[in-house]
């Protein structure tokens, strides 16, 4: 069946003869055309029968085009309603807009004005889906010969922005095979970038020229030279706030900043908050924080927050970096309570040099969806964690502060400590009661494991690791394997099997976003 078969067309005009080569031409090429010459008859025939879209003159006797619109979005709101008429006045264009219009037409119309409009508005999610789906097609193709040679982090970065492209392109279009093959492609990708971060990580820390840029290096090299002292600038962090989710929430932002540089940077490992924001504040690796300032430090085997002194990391870095005299607040939004004190305390901010705002909420909602049946149901995959991700921002404390930045005329920086993987596979590991709880790294000692299935650090102060005691090794997960200890492994793995989670190898958790964002005003 001709796809235009289904698709039924009300048209409304008081000289309705007069367009009988229109209606011919369209029934021609597959479409049912229906036809109304007064505004009465045409409301009584959205009440019987189903229409996919309604052409609607504007100037008719009786019951005008405006009227009839009215009604008719009151019966059905969702109804595309093209409205044609011969009147160019700016008043009658805002009221017909104001009443919910789709498309508007000034006569005389040509017949490929009017099949242009039906498939603006009826065929487009199914051409947009067909030119999606060919257009990766292509890609995919490109992609797989990079994935095939020696990439450098400059390509890693391409590779990861176009995969991620693609992913909210077939969201979109509801392909599902295509997505199939780019949710496999993407684990090829993963698992090269695994094989990639084992040959460079303990390069990249040693004074490799190569070295990107990463989290203990990212304040130094990236935000601090943006801040001008009597000018307020914001570094806002938002807990474990992906790439893609980046992309989610952006077109919002876009109503009130653009985007003056979008970068990405590697999160240091492990890829969990004790780790990498304490690294991003503090401009120090895990090790030379332990060293300079033992009592802010906190092992993964000690009690007690681990992130309790992200202020005074802050001021201490600045300190080195000669900027001690810039006036700084720092916030820590945990709730939504919090959130909403501090969009009224906004003004008192705009008195300082840098504000810093750590926003925890994707983190909290990564891990209830582990933990609470109904979240996992909301949030069942890649895509529907996107999605609750922009319906929380929407109506989040956060989009009100930063719609207040732009409308004071601040800039802002925008990052994450480190993103999350969905995990599939679990990985056996074996070690003495006191190995490390996360799911995708470990640290501990008399460990077994599948030496495949990780990137192993038997040596810790090579990559500035805390070496707890002498025979510690750390280890990570690589792609979307989890670690399942083999007591209960049953109930393990179907607990934890398919949950978001952070710590170990994978493009979703190293390769995050930074984002500067000016005011557009």
């Amino acid at each position: 069946m001709n796809f235009t078969e289904k698709i039924n067309i009300l048209w409304v005009d008081d000289e309705i003869d007069l367009l009988k080569p229109y209606i011919i031409f369209l029934e021609e090429r597959g479409y049912k055309l229906v036809t109304a010459n007064n505004g009465a008859t045409a409301l009584d025939l959205v009440s019987d029968q189903h229409f996919d879209l309604i052409f609607l003159d504007e100037n008719m006797p009786g019951l005008t085009g405006l009227e009839t619109l009215v009604q008719i979005k009151n019966k059905q709101p969702n109804l595309p309603v093209i409205m044609i008429t011969k009147s160019e006045e700016e008043s009658i264009m805002e009221e017909a807009i104001g009443s919910k219009i789709s498309d508007y037409l000034i006569k005389p119309v040509n017949p490929n004005q009017i099949l242009l409009s039906i498939k603006k508005h009826i065929d487009t999610k199914r051409l947009v889906s067909q030119k999606t789906t060919s257009n990766y097609q292509q890609e995919f193709r490109q992609i797989g010969m990079q994935l095939g040679g020696s990439l450098d982090k400059k390509e890693w970065l391409d590779i990861f922005q176009k995969l991620t492209y693609w992913e909210l392109e077939l969201d979109n279009s509801g392909d599902t095979s295509m997505q199939q093959i780019l949710d496999m492609q993407k684990s090829e990708a993963n698992a090269q970038f695994f094989k990639f971060i084992k040959d460079n990580y303990k390069n990249w820390l040693h004074g490799n020229e190569d070295a990107p840029i990463m989290s203990h290096t990212l304040f130094r090299e990236y935000v601090l030279p943006q801040i001008q002292e009597g000018k307020p600038h914001f570094f806002i962090v938002v807990d474990n706030l992906r790439f893609d989710q980046w992309k989610i929430i952006e077109p919002e932002l876009l109503n009130y900043f653009r985007v003056e540089e979008e970068e990405m940077f590697f999160s240091i490992l492990p890829t969990a908050t004790q780790y990498s924001r304490n690294a991003i504040f503090s401009g120090l690796m895990p090790s030379e924080m332990q060293k300079r300032h033992p009592d802010w430090w906190k092992n993964d085997d000690e009690e007690g927050g681990k992130n309790m002194f992200e202020e005074q990391f802050l001021q201490a870095q600045l300190q080195r970096l000669g900027k001690g005299g810039l006036k700084l607040s720092y916030h820590k939004i945990t709730n939504i309570d919090a959130g909403r004190k501090l969009v009224y305390n906004m003004q008192n901010l705009m008195r300082n040099d840098l504000n810093v705002i750590v926003y925890n909420f994707v983190d909290m909602l990564s891990h209830a969806r582990t933990d609470m049946k109904v979240i996992k149901e909301l949030a069942e995959d890649d895509s529907a964690y996107r999605s609750l991700t922009a319906s929380w921002f929407e109506h989040s404390p956060l989009k009100d502060m930063l719609r207040f930045i732009a409308e004071n005329n601040a800039k802002v920086s925008l990052t994450t400590d480190h993103g999350t993987v969905l995990v599939k596979k679990p990985t056996k590991v074996i070690g003495d009661k006191n190995l490390t709880t996360n799911l995708r790294y470990k640290q501990g000692k008399n460990m077994r494991y599948d030496y495949n299935e990780v990137f192993e650090i038997d040596k810790p102060q090579e990559v500035f690791l805390p070496n707890i005691n002498v025979s510690s090794k750390y280890i990570f997960a690589k792609e979307d394997f989890f670690f399942a200890y083999p007591n209960n492994y049953n109930y393990f793995v179907n607990h934890y099997k398919e949950t978001f989670q952070h710590g170990g190898v994978s493009l979703e958790e190293m390769m995050i976003p930074i984002v500067t964002l000016i005011p557009k005003k």
